[in-house]
């Protein structure tokens, strides 16, 4: 898939899945959700304050007489409950809506309701840049702080599954530094040296991953070849692997508000796909979000 067309006219193809919004008395959610249900790829259950949902919904023209609406004026219940669902089965995603994060994966993590599966949870977010040759996913922006080697496997794991949703066969992957050589003082390259190690040896799968990069390298083929790196994944990155949250979220936020793109962001590593969006974001990263939590669920 080469951009968010493609990949919400797969999500028509492939959906509606039921989506559990947790406190969805938020207009900017609603706007997201309309378009969705408009375009057939979600079946919302909506679980918030009734009363500020139903005016929300009469002033943008989202039609509630087929919607089920959950009345939990509590953000902390209105959590639980749409984690339930998705748990229990009788809905496919989960949504955040007028909630902080913090409350909300605290239901997601709840050992009796919740959905654990014992991998860790990593963000990723998938951009549709003017001036790149292809989709690109960046990854982790926004769940884990510092993670070690193993955890950055982990997180690589996750966004192989979901690039193997977006149709994408053996993603290549630019686990990203600030240079492009090993240094033993730089634990970013050394955990680059490892991946690399694991992905050749077998032991990471599904995918081609090379570094340590230099972000230019990772995504530009003429400043891999001034600088004469020849690795396979040099300028053609399907998957950026960041070394830290910092350098993901900046670059996050640089992709959003610096570059003429298109974005979405998900949580993964969970029993099924939560949609994780900020109150900065707009209602089509909102709604590409939910596209492509259709197409993991699907999966």
């Amino acid at each position: 898939m080469k951009g968010f067309k493609e990949i919400i006219k797969s999500a028509q193809k492939k959906g509606p899945k039921r989506i559990a919004v947790a406190a969805s008395n938020d207009e900017d959610v609603l706007k997201a959700i309309k378009i969705a249900l408009d375009e057939n790829i979600c079946i919302p259950i909506l679980v918030g304050d009734k009363e500020i949902i139903q005016e929300l919904s009469k002033k943008i023209g989202l039609d509630l007489s087929k919607v089920e609406v959950i009345d939990e004026k509590d953000n902390k219940c209105a959590c639980i409950k749409a984690v339930s669902m998705v748990s229990s089965g009788n809905a496919d995603i989960v949504m955040k809506g007028l909630v902080d994060t913090s409350v909300i994966l605290k239901a997601i993590l709840d050992k009796e309701i919740g959905l654990r599966t014992g991998n860790i949870l990593s963000h990723a977010a998938v951009f549709e840049i003017k001036n790149y040759h292809k989709i690109l996913l960046v990854t982790d922006a926004a769940m884990n702080i510092a993670p070690n080697a193993d955890e950055k496997r982990q997180i690589l794991e996750n966004a192989i599954k979901l690039t193997s949703s977006l149709d994408i066969e053996e993603p290549k992957v630019a686990v990203i530094c600030a240079k492009e050589k090993v240094n033993p003082k730089m634990q970013a390259t050394v955990d680059a040296k490892e991946l690399v190690e694991l992905n050749k040896s077998g032991k990471l799968l599904d995918c081609i991953v090379g570094g340590p990069f230099a972000l230019d390298n990772a995504i530009s083929k003429e400043a891999a070849e001034l600088k004469g790196v020849s690795d396979p994944v040099a300028g053609d990155a399907d998957i950026l692997l960041m070394p830290n949250i910092e350098a993901g979220n900046v670059l996050y936020k640089s992709l959003t508000y610096f570059s003429d793109s298109e974005n979405a962001g998900i949580l993964l590593g969970a029993k099924a796909p939560i949609v994780l969006t900020s109150r900065a974001d707009s209602d089509k990263a909102k709604l590409n979000s939910i596209a492509l939590a259709v197409l993991c669920a699907s999966k």
